[in-house]
């Protein structure tokens, strides 16, 4: 039984290529708005919330600093060492509003209009807002400023006068008639480690229309990759670093048993240099990203093709080996377009969710522009699934039939290995949905690297096991399919399904005629018998 799903896709060429088009202008539109670790505004509005407005300025995960900031010193002096230091820089943050707000004020008043910039660690959210005064209101009424806790037209936060890495604010005031205000190069340093969220916020509403332009730069103590990213540059150093030593492995039994390597082994060959590759890149990608701020666009653009490709390349190597291919049967016959347009099909999707996830803003990606890519992604990786594991079911009944022993024990240890892959893949989603529902937040940021790393790590195990179980050898006809006489008749006779029902006679007379007609060959090593005469007698 064949994947119904894949083979139904008949035609679906003018899709593709209608897809390869938006696939083009969406990373040509996500490529203008690469910032990463720093977020730019580009007249940005406000969104209104109770009785206050508010733009979200971006949120990351923060280490808290190893090396103090000297207050004495101008903290807008960029001239002075970063190393160590962790904070969030403001630079060319201006605000804009309306003609019509700007002539309501008096031209010789100072402070016309007020924004606040507000950092707030995701644990302080409390702290934010007048819920400690038993009031929903955000931004402070003349009723609540009557006993002092806060003041009119400043937004509510509840100081902790024993905790001074709470939330903080840095005020911009307009003048006059003003309709600009700038903010000044402000650094706030980061001495707490946590998820850091900004918010830029205004509670006059004759202030609303107003606009936000400029840029914020995050900081880590050891670079500007942000904090839930920071693992996985030694995890993608560790992953090159495996598969190195296991392409060194494989090259050195490749080349021993260079003159009995089958077509299969090429294969595998190329899903090891790919994982090197695709390892390597992402490396240097995180490690460019950590020492600028901003993702180094050729190698993200890299990074993110060849992941598509190695994942593209690998499923198609378990489905072909699902099948037999190079064990029992020679080619792919009429099935290899389907299997080369699942393959497309799956590189196109796959590829389009990598460059949404990697070349979009780290903390402004829409969950919207996601699900529609992960759920095609989804639904073809279980076309993969069903397909490989009816192949599989289609090989071992093959083989069992045929009595080829040596076969059927590689397969069936290749089956229950993938058999334990799938689960291990099934609770890991469930993991996954968990952990996501749980924290919506992003608090348990520190430990989200791992979701990613274990499908990385899962899927170098499973190529390892292909290489120890299709290991080169001196040996190869054992596992490699044999051209034998009849053998495709033989083949055609038995059903794959368990459709059909064989008489037990007719199977016993096949067997009797193919031992006769090896026992009665003359050069019985010229066609590749000798495997299946020790099979037979093995049995």
């Amino acid at each position: 039984m064949r994947c119904r799903n894949c083979s139904a896709m008949s035609d679906p060429f003018p899709n593709v290529y209608n897809f390869c088009i938006i696939v083009m202008y969406l990373s040509c539109y996500l490529m203008s708005q690469v910032n990463a670790s720093v977020h730019e505004y580009h007249n940005e509005g406000f969104i209104h919330r109770s009785n206050s407005y508010f733009f979200h300025g971006g949120s990351e995960g923060l280490y808290a600093s190893k090396v103090r900031i000297d207050a004495d010193k101008p903290t807008s002096n960029e001239d002075k060492p970063i190393n160590g230091k962790s904070f969030i820089r403001f630079e060319s943050i201006n605000f804009r509003r309306t003609k019509l707000s700007a002539e309501k004020k008096n031209e010789m008043q100072q402070k016309t209009g007020l924004v606040e910039a507000i950092i707030v660690e995701v644990r302080d959210r409390d702290k934010i807002g007048g819920s400690y005064l038993n009031s929903d209101a955000i931004c402070c009424t003349p009723e609540l400023a009557r006993n002092g806790s806060c003041k009119v037209g400043e937004v509510i936060i509840h100081q902790d006068p024993y905790n001074l890495n709470g939330p903080k604010r840095v005020q911009t005031f307009f003048e006059g008639q003003n309709e600009e205000a700038s903010m000044g190069h402000e650094t706030i340093e980061i001495n707490s480690t946590g998820m850091y969220y900004l918010y830029f916020m205004y509670c006059d509403p004759e202030l609303k229309g107003l606009q936000i332009s400029g840029k914020t730069v995050w900081r880590n103590p050891e670079g500007y990759l942000p904090g839930k990213m920071a693992p996985l540059m030694t995890f993608s150093a560790f992953m090159s670093f495996a598969y190195l030593v296991l392409g060194l492995v494989w090259f050195v039994r490749f080349v021993q048993y260079w003159k009995d390597i089958m077509q299969l082994h090429y294969h595998i060959t190329s899903v090891i240099g790919l994982g090197m590759c695709e390892m390597a890149l992402w490396y240097f990608e995180y490690a460019n990203f950590n020492s600028t701020g901003t993702r180094p666009m050729g190698i993200t653009l890299w990074a993110v093709t060849f992941s598509a490709v190695k994942k593209t390349v690998s499923r198609l190597l378990l489905l072909v080996v699902s099948m037999g291919y190079g064990v029992v049967r020679p080619t792919l016959g009429g099935i290899t377009m389907k299997i080369i347009l699942l393959g497309v099909t799956y590189f196109i999707f796959s590829e389009a969710l990598g460059l949404v996830e990697h070349l979009g803003n780290i903390n402004d990606f829409t969950g919207k522009a996601r699900l529609l890519l992960v759920l095609p992604v989804s639904l073809l990786d279980a076309c993969f699934i069903i397909w490989i594991f009816s192949s599989l079911s289609q090989t071992l009944e093959k083989l069992q039939i045929k009595k080829s022993l040596a076969k059927f024990a590689l397969y069936q240890k290749f089956t229950n290995s993938l058999a334990v892959s799938v689960l291990l893949s099934v609770a890991w989603i469930g993991y996954e949905l968990y952990f996501n529902a749980a924290d919506p937040l992003s608090e348990l940021w520190r430990r989200a690297w791992i979701i990613p790393a274990f499908w990385t790590l899962l899927a170098y195990i499973i190529l390892v096991v292909i290489c120890i179980l299709w290991a080169p050898s001196h040996n190869p006809t054992r596992y490699a399919y044999s051209e034998e006489t009849g053998d495709d008749l033989e083949e055609e006779g038995i059903p794959l399904t368990g459709g059909g029902v064989m008489v037990a006679g007719d199977l016993a007379t096949k067997v009797d005629i193919k031992e006769r007609k090896v026992s009665s060959a003359i050069e019985p090593h010229v066609f590749g018998l000798g495997e299946d005469l020790e099979e037979d007698k093995r049995v």
